[in-house]
C-alpha cells in the first residue's frame, strides 16, 4: 500500500471526522524562562509569531485509529530496531516495542530514570502498557507510543504540521504573557488542579484516584485562554524544532525575531544516548501526567525536552497546527507516491 497524502493536501479518503481547531491570533510575547534549575529554558526573549491554527486537544486514540485505518500505516514501535542503529544491543532488545512507566513501590533515586522506564516488547499505541493491555475505553485519551515521525506522517495525512516550538509555547500561554504556568502564577490555585500532572511523591506515591494516574481524556481540566485543552500536562507534544540546549532566538538586533526555529539537525545529538552520535533530537512541550512538584517541573508552557527522534514513550503524544499559505513552513515530506506506508525496520 502506498502512502499519497502530502502536507496540506487534507487527503482523508475514510471521510473521518475533522478535529476541532482554535484559530490562535499573531502577536509577541516573552519566550523561555529564566529559572536556574532549568537552564536549556533560556535566556527569556521576546519572539513574534503570525497567526495560524491549532488542533484544540492532542490527536487521540480515535483520530489515530482512523488515520491507521485509512493508510495501513505502521508506526515505529511496531518495527524491531534496527541492527544497524543500534549494533550494541541484542537481538532480543531490538524488538519492536517502546517505553513503559513503571511506577516503583519505594522512593528512588531520582537521577536514574531505569527506575520507573522499561522497555516493553509489543507496546505500542494500541497496547500502552504491553502486548496484553488495551485502548478500548480510551479512544478519547491523547495516542501515545507515538516517534516523530509517526506525528509528522499523520499530520501529513491531516494536511497540517507540527507547530514549532515557538507556535507551541504562545499557544499555550493563552495570552497570558510572562506566567509561569498557562493559567497563572499558581500551580493549583484555591486547591483546584488545573492539568493532568503528578501529585503525590514521585515515583513511587501518586494520591490521584487510580483512573486518572496516567493518560486521561482529553479536556477533563480546564481550557486555556485561547480555549486550548492538555497543551500542559497529560501528555508531551512534538513540535518541528530540532532541540539545541539553548532556545532559538533569531538573529534581529532590533526587533523581536518571527517564529524562530531550528531546522537543522547539527547540534541536536547526544553521544550519551543509545544510538544518539547519529540519530537527531526535536523538541517536546508542556510536560506530562508525570510531571510532579518533586521531579520535572515542566508542567508550564516554558518547558521543553529534548527526545530521540526515534523513540517513543507511554506519556508522549502530540497535535497539529495550520497556516496560511504564506506561512507554510511544511515539515520535509517523510514518504512520496512512491514509498511504501511502512517504511520497514528503523
Amino acid at each position: 500500500m502506498t502512502f499519497h497524502a502530502a502536507a496540506g493536501s487534507g487527503a482523508r479518503s475514510s471521510g473521518a471526522k475533522v478535529p476541532e481547531m482554535i484559530d490562535v491570533p499573531g502577536g509577541t510575547f516573552l519566550m523561555g524562562s529564566d529559572l536556574a534549575e532549568y537552564p536549556e529554558e533560556g535566556p527569556p526573549t521576546r519572539v513574534t509569531v503570525a497567526g495560524f491554527r491549532m488542533d484544540r486537544t492532542p490527536v487521540t486514540v480515535a483520530e489515530f485509529r482512523r488515520f491507521v485505518r485509512d493508510t495501513g500505516y505502521v508506526t515505529v514501535a511496531q518495527r524491531p530496531l534496527s541492527r544497524a542503529d543500534y549494533p550494541n544491543l541484542a537481538a532480543s532488545a531490538r524488538a519492536a516495542g517502546s517505553l513503559v512507566f513503571t511506577p516503583s513501590n519505594r522512593p528512588v533515586e531520582l537521577t536514574d530514570i531505569t527506575n520507573w522506564w522499561r522497555y516493553v516488547p509489543g507496546a505500542d499505541w494500541e497496547h500502552p502498557e504491553g502486548p496484553r493491555s488495551t485502548v478500548a475505553g480510551r479512544e478519547q485519551h491523547p495516542v501515545t507510543h507515538v516517534a516523530w515521525e509517526d506525528a509528522s506522517v499523520y499530520a501529513q495525512w491531516a494536511g497540517k504540521s507540527l507547530a514549532t516550538e515557538a507556535e507551541w509555547e504562545w499557544a499555550a500561554r493563552g495570552g497570558l504573557d510572562g506566567a509561569l504556568y498557562a493559567w497563572g502564577d499558581e500551580l493549583m490555585p484555591n486547591g483546584k488542579v488545573m492539568a493532568n500532572h503528578w501529585i503525590g511523591e514521585f515515583p513511587w506515591n501518586n494520591v490521584k484516584p487510580a483512573r486518572r494516574q496516567r493518560t486521561t481524556p482529553v479536556g477533563s481540566y480546564p481550557e486555556n485562554g485561547y480555549g486550548f485543552v492538555d497543551l500542559i500536562g497529560n501528555v508531551w507534544e512534538w513540535t518541528s524544532d530540532f532541540y539545541r540546549a539553548q532556545r532559538p532566538v533569531g538573529k534581529s538586533c532590533c526587533a523581536p525575531p518571527e517564529n524562530p526555529r531550528i531546522d537543522d539537525p547539527d547540534g541536536s545529538y547526544d553521544e550519551y544516548e543509545p544510538g544518539g552520535a547519529h540519530i537527531p533530537r526535536r523538541v517536546l512541550k508542556g510536560g506530562s501526567h508525570l510531571c510532579a512538584e518533586n521531579y520535572c517541573q515542566r508542567y508550564r508552557p516554558a518547558a521543553r525536552q529534548a527526545q530521540q527522534v526515534d523513540s517513543s514513550m507511554s506519556h508522549i503524544g502530540f497535535r497539529c497546527v495550520a497556516r496560511p499559505p504564506s506561512e507554510g513552513h511544511s515539515v520535509p515530506l517523510l514518504l512520496t507516491e512512491s514509498q511504501p506506508v511502512n517504511p520497514g525496520p528503523r
